[in-house]
């Protein structure tokens, strides 16, 4: 940690800032009369809530040690993000439990995987087995959840953040769901052909997200009532879009934009090992995929996606270009927006951390220079 300052402009009032920190916190974040010319905008870190692997690194094995940890977390902070949800996807329920526990034993190895591993995301084995509304999932493991899943999963996760995704339709999901909420986890519900009453009532009994809507459904879908339009017709949700320019179209993301409100949005890249990574074939689970230099994410010879291969500082790039909006009025999807909702402030305030990041970015938002301080430090 140490001492330091730097003059740029503040992404939030795009207005030239003087921030200023002391061991490592902020200490001073003032107007500034001017900016230099060739000032670097500043904006906190980057917080995603849904990353299975990263940087050839996949979370879902169970032979990684703490140097794949590094290796992965290292990969996306030099991608503007610095900390995650480490998500693992639907497999049997002891191996779950199994995985979360080995990977809280690594992180306790090291402060900088503390850090950067706020939490976690259990996306599975809860969910629809319907073809389509599973997507990559393996249905021959899934199951209902019960009291004592959601008993043993905080007792492994101590008082670590936890958001779990579930289809609501399954038996046992809306108490499981008022459970799981009193036990202080985030229910996000997703790969889910719930009804609109269903929808609500889980709502009702704490749900308050959906996990990457417009996806984890079929490619044809009823167009008077599908998943899309009950999601659009519930309030209270806070909704995950992965904006990669793949999972959903940029009509789709203008669409969500204008009927979801600005503060229930946030991004994620729902990020494989393929993230971050050349071309090539890597695994998710039990599943080889292959990447194609347009990074799609693809069952071998199918044109099923399964995760993305998307930089989170691409995801806020690419959303920028997809909305016709300038990139740092979306930030806040990916910054504070993600954090808020785990739990976690994730700004420039007096007292916290001196985490930001430097970017100045070319138009029309397609590159970014980027740079990232932790503890008033660079560190990528």
């Amino acid at each position: 940690m140490r001492d330091g300052e730097i003059t740029g402009i503040d992404y939030a009032t795009r207005k030239p800032v003087c921030l200023r920190w002391q061991a490592g916190r902020i200490s001073e974040a003032s107007a500034a009369p001017k900016a230099p010319v060739d000032a670097w905008w500043i904006a906190p870190p980057l917080v995603d809530l849904q990353v299975n692997g990263y940087a050839g690194v996949d979370f879902q094995r169970d032979d990684l040690n703490a140097a794949d940890l590094l290796k992965a977390v290292r990969g996306l902070r030099a991608a503007g993000c610095t900390r995650i949800l480490l998500t693992l996807i639907t497999d049997e329920w002891p191996k779950l439990v199994a995985r979360v526990r080995r990977y809280r034993e690594l992180r306790a190895q090291s402060g900088e995987l503390q850090n950067a591993i706020i939490g976690w995301h259990i996306e599975g084995p809860f969910l629809s087995a319907e073809p389509g509304f599973r997507g990559a999932h393996n249905p021959d493991v899934m199951c209902d959840p019960t009291p004592a899943h959601i008993e043993e999963l905080r007792a492994v996760t101590g008082s670590d953040p936890v958001l779990i995704t579930v289809a609501s339709e399954r038996t046992g999901s809306l108490a499981a769901i008022r459970q799981a909420v009193s036990a202080g986890f985030k229910v996000s519900l997703g790969h889910t052909n719930a009804p609109l009453d269903n929808l609500r009532e889980a709502v009702k009994a704490g749900a308050s997200a959906f996990t990457h809507l417009g996806n984890g459904c079929p490619k044809d879908l009823d167009r008077h009532d599908n998943i899309f339009l009950r999601v659009f017709d519930t309030p209270g949700l806070t909704v995950g879009l992965i904006v990669d320019r793949i999972h959903i179209s940029p009509m789709f993301l203008r669409l969500a934009h204008r009927v979801l409100p600005e503060e229930r949005i946030y991004y994620t890249t729902d990020a494989m090992s393929a993230a971050g990574a050349p071309p090539g074939r890597y695994t998710i689970g039990r599943l080889e995929l292959e990447v194609g230099a347009d990074q799609v994410v693809r069952l071998p010879g199918k044109p099923n996606f399964a995760g993305s291969a998307l930089r989170p500082i691409d995801g806020i790039l690419r959303a920028a270009q997809m909305l016709n909006r300038p990139w740092h009025e979306l930030w806040k999807h990916f910054a504070e927006i993600p954090a808020k909702y785990i739990g976690l402030r994730n700004d420039l305030g007096i007292g916290q951390p001196a985490n930001f990041c430097l970017l100045r970015v070319n138009q029309p938002e397609e590159k970014a220079e980027l740079k990232v301080y932790l503890d008033g430090a660079e560190v990528s």
